[in-house]
């Protein structure tokens, strides 16, 4: 025999934690700060929505698939696109949609409505196609349908990239660069994710050599280093250090040091005296060197580029002094063996200076050719030596130069000054005429540092 307890109301009445209390047609559950929990395996009704989606997180969805009221859904479109199925329009009806991986760029997520119900008023699908984009739904009614109540355009995510100040900061596609033309610090607050963006790409000039003063030799070039990260890539020069591994800088999240070669001075007369060598450039664990002043009575000085030599046969600084591989630099040009010639043209990045031409038509010799990169987003020469000067001021010129370096002088009057090489590219300065005229200065040097900052 079967019994049956029928109750209309119960209360405890001992205090307010009431379990069920019924006044009139209100039935409260519970009190103030009680959990009401659901059997397993029971399921509420008529309890309506807050706005809110339950996130189905436990199935992340792909291609096509059908949506159900009341569902939030996380959408991988890195494989392909995908389609979600709306449900059956019912006033406040709810569903969420957001982009997994951070795709729909790529791969689009289409929405499409049940059979003719409209999605803001048109029936017709809509696509996301926005990377990191969140949508919710809610249907309203038969005029405007499925309407968006929540569209946010991406996701709050970290930086997968570096972060970091410091310089003059440019972008050129993915990339952000800081450029250096004085001392300063470059400030990573954040490193990348992926461990090969961390490595960077870079371009490190020393100050040029000054040119040396009565028919002195032009200012070597300030040594030229450069990397050229694969995850930061642009057309750079030939003097691409990546291959050798001690080149290679890989950032942490520190601050930098930077240090800008000044150029060197090129000297006057009197007295007759060589052009000043050019200063270090320092990024990090890379050291770029001066390059040798020009010289006034004998060799040319060494440095990352060598100084051009004396007229009567002086001899070419050295370059690539100190040794890196590739080098930073080459040799400056002798002087013209014959007392009355031109002096030899400074080194430059990829060329050494020129030898001074004879006495029956002096010239300098020119200075060697630096290199371009495009580092900075468009080809830029840097790290030129300076032309060699001319002892006979009235009919030949003096040595030209390019990439910064400056000319030196010849054709004009007596004491003509040389060109000086060009700031922030480390160009040797030229070689004077004749007394009293004054070598050039070497140009000043520069760091450019370029990383990937976001996809």
């Amino acid at each position: 025999m079967t019994s049956k307890i029928k109750v209309d109301n119960i209360n405890k009445v001992s205090d307010d934690s009431n379990i069920i209390k019924k006044c009139g047609t209100t039935i409260t559950l519970g009190a103030s700060g009680d959990s009401i929990a659901l059997a397993s395996g029971a399921s509420q009704t008529g309890f309506g929505r807050t706005g809110t989606v339950d996130w189905q997180t436990g199935s992340i969805k792909t291609g096509t698939f059908s949506a159900v009221n009341g569902e939030g859904y996380f959408v991988d479109t890195s494989s392909g696109t995908a389609t979600v199925n709306l449900p059956a329009g019912s006033a406040g009806a709810i569903v969420s949609i957001a982009d997994y991986t951070g795709t729909f760029a790529t791969n689009k997520c289409t929405i499409s409505a049940n059979g003719s119900e409209k999605i803001a008023g048109i029936a017709v699908d809509v696509d996301l196609t926005t990377n990191g984009q969140s949508v919710t739904l809610v249907y309203v009614d038969g005029t405007e349908g499925w309407v968006t109540v929540n569209d946010s355009s991406e996701n709050v995510v970290g930086n997968p990239y570096i972060v970091a100040t410091g310089g003059t900061v440019t972008c050129s596609g993915n990339d952000k660069i800081h450029t250096f033309t004085g001392p300063g610090t470059f400030t990573i607050t954040a490193t990348a994710a992926c461990a090969a963006d961390n490595v960077v790409s870079y371009v490190v000039v020393a100050g040029g050599g000054g040119g040396s003063s009565d028919v002195g030799g032009g200012g070597g070039a300030g040594g030229y280093r450069e990397v050229i990260s694969p995850t930061s890539p642009y057309s750079g020069s030939p003097l691409n250090g990546y291959p050798s591994a001690p080149n290679r800088i890989t950032v942490s999240a520190s601050g930098i040091p930077i240090t800008v070669g000044g150029g060197g001075a090129g000297n006057s007369y009197p007295p007759q005296a060589p052009g000043t060598s050019g200063n270090n450039s320092i990024f990090s664990t890379i050291t770029s060197a001066g390059g040798g002043g020009g010289s006034a009575s004998g060799s040319g000085a060494d440095g990352g580029s060598g100084g051009g030599g004396y007229r009567g046969g002086g001899a070419a600084g050295s370059g690539n002094t100190p040794p890196t591989s590739p080098a930073q630099g080459q040799n400056g040009g002798t002087g013209n063996p014959n007392g009355s010639g031109g002096s030899g043209g400074g080194g430059g990045a990829s060329a050494a200076g020129a030898t001074g031409t004879p006495d029956n038509s002096p010239t300098g010799g020119t200075g060697g050719a630096g290199t371009t990169s495009s580092i900075t987003a468009s080809p830029v020469g840097r790290a030129g030596g300076g032309g060699g000067g001319t002892r006979n001021a009235q009919s030949t010129p003096g040595g030209t130069a390019t990439d910064g370096g400056g000319a030196g002088s010849g054709t004009g009057p007596t004491g003509q000054n040389a060109t000086p090489g060009t700031d922030n590219t480390g160009g040797g300065g030229g070689g004077a005429v004749n007394a009293p005229g004054a070598g050039g200065n070497g140009g000043s040097g520069v760091v450019i540092i370029r990383y990937r900052a976001r996809t």
